[in-house]
């Protein structure tokens, strides 16, 4: 899920006359209850007692996290994962003078001021770093011109863009010596890599379909690994690089599958529904992990165990956006609900030694639209 498309699914959170903090030092913020409604710039009082007031960085409840720490404080933040070294987090972030998303690190003990990496030009998505921190992963479509691309049309419902000059590139964690990695027509995206830094996993439409690929870390020797129709998509690969989670949408009726090859056609996709799925790293025992029929998302498995997975869910809001973190086992039992934050919480990824995770948060903002980076002590 791209940043755009998150920022479409999600509403507005509104918080009007507070600045944001010094990046360099977070703020220390007690576990407090919510804040009361507040009074908007009119006096009028707003629907939801979270807009317009910086909310908790720690929620009651969330005992398997501690030592919150907020590490962005402006713009629109998301897809942060570790360096190999747990030093360092690399996302995409939308935020002046960039119109769209770019990739950017930032220091995870002393923060500072987010570094930009990719080129500035289009519009970027899914970073992540090679083990060995020599090479950085990321895909854009500058290729394809210097301005963002159009943003989907919405009038026939909620749909994803799949930008067809979307392509997948490594270069130096500085930005520099760029390298194309696929240059097959279409959208190329959502890449992860094997913690032994030999293989590539990630979703494009080369076949007709969103399917996910693996690939060596040169772009080369690349294979199929899922052939049902519909969407596969946000793949991760486990520690022993053995197996694979991923998020899945696929259409179930002959009319839902026309549906699904109408928009394809057109650059787009209409998730009804994302579940997660595993399977073993060359595509076999493909199996559902959640049969929630809401959207799942963001799975990523604990560090050294490919039997417990986290994944990012409306499931406590259905009919609503509130969407937190969970845990559950790969074969659906023991699902444990981690944040409860009445927003947003998500993209969550355990550190290389497991004692940490980052994620994604709509907690503790001060603007609207803006979601920020996180990372918490992991209390198991």
């Amino acid at each position: 899920m791209t940043r755009e498309a998150l920022r479409r699914l999600l509403p507005a959170v509104v918080l009007f006359g507070l600045t944001a903090c010094d990046t360099s030092r977070p703020p220390a913020i007690e576990t407090v209850s919510a804040p009361t409604p507040a009074a908007g710039p009119s006096g009028a009082r707003r629907s939801s007692p979270y807009e317009g007031a910086l909310t908790p960085v720690h929620w009651p409840g969330e005992k398997h996290l501690a030592n919150v720490r907020q590490l962005t404080f402006a713009g629109e933040n998301a897809e942060a994962y570790w360096s190999a070294d747990g030093r360092k987090l690399i996302f995409q972030s939308t935020r002046p003078p960039h119109r769209c998303d770019q990739i950017f690190v930032v220091d995870v003990e002393s923060p500072g001021e987010p570094r930009l990496v990719s080129t500035g030009k289009g519009r970027t998505t899914c970073a992540y770093f090679f083990p060995d921190g020599e090479r950085i992963l990321y895909a854009s479509t500058h290729l394809g011109g210097r301005e963002c691309p159009p943003a989907p049309d919405m009038s026939q419902g909620y749909v994803w863009a799949l930008y067809p000059d979307f392509d997948l590139f490594s270069a130096r964690p500085d930005g520099s010596d760029l390298r194309r990695l696929t240059t097959t027509p279409g959208y190329d995206a959502e890449a992860t890599i094997s913690t032994d830094g030999r293989r590539i996993v990630f979703t494009s439409v080369r076949d007709g379909d969103l399917d996910l690929y693996a690939m060596d870390a040169d772009g080369g020797n690349v294979k199929r690994l899922t052939t049902t129709p519909g969407y596969d998509g946000g793949a991760f690969f486990s520690d022993d690089g053995k197996w694979i989670v991923y998020r899945a949408s696929r259409p179930e009726t002959p009319q839902a599958v026309e549906d699904f090859k109408g928009l394809l056609n057109r650059h787009l996709v209409r998730p009804s529904r994302l579940e997660i799925r595993v399977m073993r790293a060359d595509g076999s025992d493909d199996r559902q992990v959640t049969s929630h029929g809401v959207a799942s998302f963001a799975p990523f498995f604990f560090r050294g165990s490919h039997e417990r997975l986290l994944f990012v869910s409306n499931l406590a809001d259905p009919a609503g956006r509130d969407f937190d973190i969970w845990a559950v086992n790969v074969d659906g039992t023991d699902l444990e609900r981690i944040t409860y934050n009445p927003t947003f919480d998500g993209f969550p990824m355990f550190s290389p030694d497991g004692r940490r995770i980052a994620f994604c948060s709509n907690r503790h903002n001060a603007k609207p639209n803006e979601t920020n980076v996180f990372v918490a002590d992991w209390v198991p």
